[in-house]
């Protein structure tokens, strides 16, 4: 507990005199806004190192010291890391999807800590970089300081949808469509992939975030709620001003 708080306090001194972070400053107010009520400090370092964090030993090195932002786009974690595959409350869950990596993270903040719960492979938009209008086949971005909030857990198992490739009208959603606020743009969702299962992990959505018909039901069922944060993750490098 002593070596805990210590690592607490020292990260906190380090915010305010504004040195780099494991975690940067925008991932630490939005961790404190996901767990009302406590300090839910994401430690990397520390739960890079148990077994029920973000790695086994192979991983330990190369996550150590890594936001969760260049954790989720990093291939080796994508791949390797261990889930806990457990949540203690999915009110305290958050998404992040790397559009680099292909990969939809479920995290929890529990106490001082940032557990990852769930990893899913997923669809994302054909066309890389920001969305800029409807119909570009991208996949819109977002970050911690602002994240997309779902407003809505819709069944979908009778929806039908168009992809213009000849097989007509036919299901393509999974039996839900969760859907995202994501200001400037609408129609954009977490969904199923039937009839498209083989695209699952890939770059062919017409910009929707797609798993597979399976992984949706349990993430629907074990973690999405009305008001749970998705941060979404940037393709493209973006140039400094």
């Amino acid at each position: 507990m002593k070596k805990i708080t210590a690592i607490l306090i020292i990260a906190l001194a380090t915010i305010s005199f504004g040195a780099q972070l494991p975690l940067s400053n925008t991932e630490f107010s939005f961790l404190s806004n996901i767990q009302q009520g406590t300090k839910a400090y994401a430690e990397v370092h520390r739960t890079a190192t148990t077994a029920k964090g973000f790695g086994d030993s192979h991983s330990k090195k190369k996550t150590k010291g890594l936001s969760i932002r260049e954790l989720a786009d990093n291939p080796n974690y994508a791949s390797t890391c261990v889930v806990k595959d457990s949540v203690r409350n999915k009110k305290n869950c958050f998404v992040v999807i790397s559009k680099k990596t292909l990969k939809l993270f479920v995290y929890e903040t529990v106490g001082t800590d940032t557990l990852l719960v769930a990893k899913y492979p997923v669809c994302v938009g054909k066309n890389m970089g920001q969305k800029q209008k409807k119909g570009d086949m991208r996949t819109p971005e977002s970050s911690f300081a602002q994240p997309f909030t779902v407003v809505s857990i819709q069944p979908a198992s009778a929806w039908h949808h168009d992809f213009k490739d000849g097989r007509g009208s036919i299901l393509a959603y999974g039996n839900w469509f969760i859907r995202l606020k994501t200001p400037g743009f609408s129609g954009i969702g977490i969904h199923g992939s039937t009839n498209n299962e083989n695209s699952v992990p890939g770059r062919a959505s017409e910009g929707c975030i797609r798993l597979r018909d399976s992984d949706l039901d349990v993430f629907k069922e074990k973690f999405a709620f009305v008001g749970m944060k998705v941060v979404i993750l940037p393709d493209v490098q973006q140039p400094t001003k």
